[in-house]
């Protein structure tokens, strides 16, 4: 099976973090993909991710103290693999883990995916649990030098045959789930590290010959960022997404903050191989934080953001609560004149990039088209010249007809467009017929 074969575009859809942080339930999965399958599927989003600590009973009952409470129960199979927690997913009380509940995601037309921690149960390793299919015991193939710096619930395994059997026996439970995405977090960057950011290198390696086995179709996707550069060949080889950044939220220097990150990447996307830069912070969030609230995104930003995630090819997945969105959100999710150049022959370049303003171009694998995407970084309403970005052998303006994605305006020249005003941290998005 070849992972970029099933996984030629970004993938798209909701993952619960951003809005319900460690807490969410079965009925918030199951009400999300409903809101998903009839209003977002037919645009392309169709992942729905449970994010992390799913197994935790109890989890943020003790938010005010710590995110992930140390030591607290966490639910377990025989062979040191981690369960839902039945109390939030009652449907997994028979044994059956996720199966139910993917069972239901499936039959909208979705697909099913599952946050994890990188490594093996401290819990297991400290009760000497077993590794499916060997002799050894947790204990024997955790490193517990290797830990997460924000996360108490993990060891790091050790690189030898026992350690991959034990990814190999969760890659089957997973599978017979019905798992088609994994999130594995503290393994992108193990920031734990800063001699050794990439630390856990065996263990990406490890994960994508236990997916490899399973002959599953499942998108691999690393946290946290930021990605190392000088991996992005590891990255690709082993894995479909890769964040770029530690988590992303919804602040204006995180966005201004992100064309750098995409300058440094751009290129190292394809087919199968995505640099990610993270979830998009829209409509309603902060539940599980102990505060739901509205974006602090304008609306002009959150075009930004999705205009260059786009332009960039990341992946794009949701991080409010869906059924909650206003139809201005809607509007920005459903609009499939942007969503399009997500398509896998895109290719795009950053041409112009100072303190004020960026300038983006994109070529499709459309020969009509091409793509130009200007970008004020300004607190105030501005022009951005559009001087010579038309790329490759695209010809001049006579016998273009130039299309402004977000509103649909038609412009009569290049002239025109470069003096249009641009709302404050806001764009414009042009696509260029080829007459």
């Amino acid at each position: 099976m070849n992972k970029n074969d099933f996984c030629p575009m970004p993938p798209m859809g909701w993952n619960s973090y951003d809005y319900y942080d460690t807490t969410v339930t079965e009925e918030d999965v199951k009400r999300n993909a409903d809101y998903l399958s009839e209003h977002l599927l037919s645009y392309g989003w169709e992942y729905v991710v449970v994010d992390i600590q799913w197994y935790a009973h109890g989890a943020g009952s003790r938010r005010d103290e710590f995110q992930y409470i140390p030591f607290s129960k966490m639910e377990m199979d025989e062979y040191s693999r981690f369960l839902p927690d039945p109390e939030r997913f009652p449907s997994s009380a028979d044994g059956s883990g996720f199966k139910h509940l993917a069972d239901y995601v499936h039959a909208k037309g979705l697909k099913f995916g599952i946050h994890i921690m990188r490594g093996i149960p401290r819990l297991a390793a400290h009760l000497h649990g077993t590794v499916k299919g060997t002799s050894v015991t947790a204990d024997e193939i955790a490193d517990p030098s290797s830990i997460s710096k924000w996360n108490p619930d993990m060891y790091g395994v050790r690189n030898t045959e026992a350690g991959q059997r034990y990814y190999d026996s969760i890659l089957e439970l997973y599978a017979s789930w019905g798992v088609d995405f994994i999130k594995c977090d503290d393994i992108c960057n193990t920031n734990m590290y800063p001699h050794d950011p990439y630390s856990a290198r065996h263990e990406v390696e490890m994960l994508h010959r236990a997916i490899e086995k399973t002959g599953r179709p499942i998108v691999l996707s690393l946290s946290p960022g930021p990605a190392l550069i000088d991996e992005a060949e590891h990255y690709a080889e082993y894995a479909n997404m890769w964040r770029i950044t530690d988590d992303f939220w919804d602040h204006w220097e995180a966005l201004r903050d992100m064309f750098d990150r995409c300058r440094t990447w751009q290129g190292k996307v394809a087919p199968g191989c995505f640099p990610d830069c993270d979830m998009l912070p829209v409509g309603m969030l902060g539940k599980g934080f102990g505060e739901i609230r509205p974006t602090h995104f304008t609306f002009e930003e959150q075009k930004t953001m999705l205009s260059l995630w786009c332009l960039f090819g990341s992946p794009l997945m949701i991080g409010s609560e869906l059924p909650a969105m206003d139809e201005q959100t809607v509007s920005l999710l459903t609009n499939k004149e942007i969503l399009a150049m997500r398509e896998p022959k895109f290719v795009a370049e950053m041409i112009r990039q100072n303190d004020e303003e960026a300038v983006w171009t994109g070529v499709s694998g459309n020969e009509k088209y091409y793509y130009v995407t200007l970008f004020n970084f300004t607190e105030d309403p501005r022009c951005v010249a559009w001087e010579d970005e038309n790329p490759g052998d695209a010809p001049d303006e006579k016998g273009e007809t130039l299309t402004e994605l977000w509103t649909g305006r038609c412009f009569s020249s290049r002239k025109e467009i470069s003096g249009t005003e641009i709302p404050a941290h806001g764009c414009l998005v042009l696509r260029v017929e080829r007459n």
